[in-house]
């Protein structure tokens, strides 16, 4: 009986990988789709992202965050710049006087909100089909499946 329940749960394990590698897969294309409609690249799109969440970022954290190298996110700042993306501003608080920050440009955070407005709905009906407690759940194993990513990719980036 113990082995049977190993076997199911091992199962089901792999189903959730699998699941996980698809969604991937999905939202991967989706973002290719909206990059293609914003014009811009699917790694400008990514980047753009970490910038909206987590800037302003300096250019060389910005290629930690992506695990980029620092000349690829260069050209990459120069795209979404001159697509008015974003600004680079010089930090204030740096003793380097050539030290620049990135942000996102406030305003043009809700073309790309548009363009994924049909996922955010089929997300809103999708919720509400569950209860507070198994969405707590839900949202606890995506947390925690993307900590456990970002620590994976840090550790891979460094090698």
């Amino acid at each position: 009986m113990a082995s049977e329940t190993a076997r199911r749960r091992r199962r089901t394990t792999v189903a959730v990988k699998d699941s996980l590698r698809e969604l991937r897969n999905q939202l991967s294309l989706l973002n290719h789709q909206v990059g293609g409609r914003l014009k811009i690249k699917d790694a400008d799109l990514d980047c753009l992202e970490l910038i909206s969440r987590e800037g302003p970022l300096s250019p060389s954290a910005l290629a930690r965050r992506a695990g980029l190298h620092p000349a690829t996110v260069t050209g990459i700042l120069d795209r979404l710049e001159r697509g008015s993306w974003v600004v680079r501003e010089r930090d204030p608080a740096a003793t380097d006087r050539r030290a620049v920050t990135v942000r996102a440009v406030a305003g043009r955070a809700q073309e790309v909100f548009r363009q994924y407005a049909g996922m955010n709905s089929a997300l809103d009906e999708l919720c509400a089909g569950y209860t507070e407690e198994e969405l707590a759940l839900i949202a606890g194993f995506l947390r925690r499946t993307t900590e456990l990513g970002r620590g994976v990719t840090d550790e891979l980036a460094s090698q």
